[in-house]
């Protein structure tokens, strides 16, 4: 079974010429909505100009025994904060190729901050808690967004024409966690697309996908 199948893709007019939009809906085949999902857009033909600067907070709090959030989305570049809010001291860690880096313990309120220079999957840890796990997905496009607990995302204001979507999660049965499609984002209105999701048993954790 293919980890990712289309099941819809709709055209809706509504949106300036210049910015159609993209609205993702990733689902299990038993049909249960699947959270953390990172989906990469990629024009063709398009460079960002400049930086690329997300709304969302750079941040990866390590509280109840957990990190939070479970999977963060960053760009190229981005300094991510690690603040220990747990009355008990963290180490963590990531031998990932994108990121390999050590924070050594540190206790509550202290905060550690790491720049990420390079686009990948970067898997942390700690040392101490051995159950304690999350990633970040570092992106080198300005068109990204992660899936919501409803499995939706949406990503806005992107140039009309053909562009690749890449769709990773870190449980995904593919090869890097990784799927791709390609669409054609309309001169007007927006492009929707449904998508299954095959992934494997996560690790025991608190919380869900």
């Amino acid at each position: 079974m293919r980890a990712f199948a289309p099941l819809l893709a709709l055209l809706c007019l509504a949106a300036p010429a210049w910015a159609g939009d993209l609205a993702v809906a990733v689902a299990t085949p038993a049909g249960k909505p699947v959270g953390n999902a990172v989906i990469m857009v990629r024009p063709r033909g398009y460079s960002a100009r400049g930086p690329i600067r997300f709304p969302w907070p750079y941040v990866m709090a390590q509280q109840d025994m957990q990190f939070d959030p479970y999977v963060l989305v960053v760009p190229v570049g981005a300094e991510v904060s690690f603040p220990n809010r747990d009355p008990f001291r963290h180490h963590v860690f990531s031998f990932s190729p994108a990121k390999s880096f050590e924070l050594k313990l540190y206790s509550r309120d202290e905060t550690r901050k790491v720049k990420f220079e390079k686009a990948g999957v970067v898997a942390l840890g700690c040392n101490i808690h051995d159950d304690m796990t999350a990633f970040i997905r570092v992106v080198d496009t300005p068109f990204a967004a992660k899936s919501g607990a409803r499995g939706e995302a949406t990503i806005r204001d992107l140039p009309p024409g053909p562009a690749t979507v890449t769709i990773w999660h870190p449980f995904l049965k593919s090869r890097g966690g990784e799927e791709i499609r390609e669409i054609v984002v309309p001169a007007s209105g927006s492009l929707s697309l449904a998508l299954v999701a095959d992934l494997r048993s996560p690790p025991l954790r608190r919380g869900d996908y």
